[in-house]
């Protein structure tokens, strides 16, 4: 703030030495050497000037500035002035280095995310054209000499009899052998092996078995896809339980942006869950249904607070 009045004292000394210079020239004095003498006094003292000086803004301004953050003022009510440093004077020097940082931070951990993510899809295989009747642990167990196996997610294709898969191994030597078994027998069919384009989704770890009695629930329960909207949640436990043992608990869930549901169903034998992953393909409704192991339990629902 002192090299802002001190710059004000000098342009009043600029203007003062100016009318003195013209006191002289009325005098008689060389109208020329008093001009010259005028410049070199004022450009002494331009150059004594700080070019990185904060902007002056009057208390009124900073405290409450002027509505809307017109003016050259922005909407924190403060006068930004660019030093050409990528930092602003004034008040709001702080904030925007905070900024920058912050976006730099943004960036780095994105160009981090990223990079991982295609290390994970180095590391994975697609692998499609699986027998309905095949498990992920015996698909796994094809590929295990190929290297460790880190995951292995198996998925229902609504267009097709057969299923497709991506597993994912520790290192990408082991996904590259992994290759190599393409068009090996698995069940009824030969598997196709190529190189993913997407890595596997993680689980949410919140819905994973937390004790060895979810543990033992995963082994009765089977996660169902593809059901047709119109079918209910009583529909659905009459088809299991007509074909392969009693339900225990049943969750049916859907929502407004996708054209089918899926379900948890947990039977109270484990037998039970076996069998019903032989109902995949099998129409309920209008559409084949898709059967797979669930990885989640089916947790019974929180009571609601009662109601004052």
């Amino acid at each position: 703030m002192a090299q802002v009045h001190h710059g004000v004292q000098n342009l009043q000394m600029v203007a003062n030495s100016g009318t003195y210079g013209t006191h002289q020239r009325s005098n008689g004095v060389d109208d020329g050497e008093g001009f010259k003498r005028d410049m070199r006094d004022l450009e002494e003292l331009l150059s004594k000037l700080n070019p990185m000086a904060e902007e002056f803004v009057p208390p009124s301004l900073a405290n409450h500035g002027s509505p809307g953050g017109g003016f050259g003022y922005t909407n924190n009510n403060f006068l930004l002035h660019n030093t050409g440093t990528g930092i602003v004077n004034g008040n709001g020097s702080a904030g925007r280095r905070k900024s920058n940082y912050s976006q730099g931070k943004r960036r780095m951990n994105s160009r981090t995310t990223m990079a991982q993510r295609d290390e994970v899809i180095r590391r994975t295989v697609y692998v499609s054209d699986i027998d309905q009747q095949v498990t992920e642990e015996q698909l796994a167990a094809l590929f295990i000499n190929c290297g460790q196996v880190v995951d292995c997610r198996v998925c229902g294709d609504p267009n097709s009899v057969l299923r497709f898969a991506f597993i994912e191994f520790t290192d990408e030597e082991g996904a590259r052998n992994a290759l190599s078994l393409a068009g090996t027998m698995l069940g009824y069919y030969p598997v196709r092996v190529l190189p993913s384009k997407t890595a596997i989704a993680p689980v949410n770890p919140t819905f994973l078995p937390r004790s060895e009695d979810e543990r033992e629930m995963c082994a009765r329960t089977i996660y169902c896809t593809n059901i047709d909207k119109k079918v209910t949640q009583a529909d659905v436990k009459l088809f299991f339980e007509s074909i392969c043992g009693e339900v225990h608990r049943l969750r049916l869930l859907g929502d407004y942006h996708h054209s089918t549901r899926i379900a948890f169903v947990e039977f109270v034998m484990a037998e039970s869950a076996i069998a019903a992953l032989n109902c995949s393909g099998v129409v309920l409704g209008s559409l084949p249904i898709r059967v797979s192991p669930s990885k989640t339990p089916v947790r019974p629902r929180a009571p609601r607070p009662p109601l004052h």
